[in-house]
């Protein structure tokens, strides 16, 4: 069993700057691959970035790369999604997802978190 849980969402101006945190608890979770998803009303929950425990093997979303930087803290079992520049179409509820090794964030396998609101206003 593997529990997520999403913090640091909020209200911000466009241009601004916002950290999301992912605590992440249960066996084995450090070899997940961890990522965030975010989802639009009216739209379906897309893909924004995804990396390692070990730092490796990060992949970001064309919509956010260059603006959105995701990390973790392995002692902490935190993972982390720092956005700057943001923009009014950022705004979403924001995901966190764990991935057990070998399977797809779209598995039943996967763990996701409750998410957490990023709202950028004009």
């Amino acid at each position: 069993q593997v529990q997520l849980v999403e913090s640091g969402g909020g209200l911000v101006q466009a241009g601004g700057s916002l950290r999301l945190s992912c605590g992440a608890s249960g066996r084995a979770v450090n070899t997940y691959t961890m990522g965030w998803f975010r989802q639009a009303p009216g739209k379906e929950r897309e893909f924004v970035a995804n990396m390692r425990w070990s730092g490796g093997d990060t992949v970001y979303a064309d919509s956010v790369k260059g603006r959105f930087t995701i990390s973790g803290d392995n002692a902490k079992n935190t993972v982390y999604l720092q956005m700057s520049s943001l923009k009014p179409e950022d705004t979403a509820v924001y995901y966190c997802v764990a991935r057990p090794p070998g399977s797809t964030f779209g598995s039943p396998s996967s763990y996701w978190g409750q998410g957490t609101q990023v709202i950028v206003s004009p």
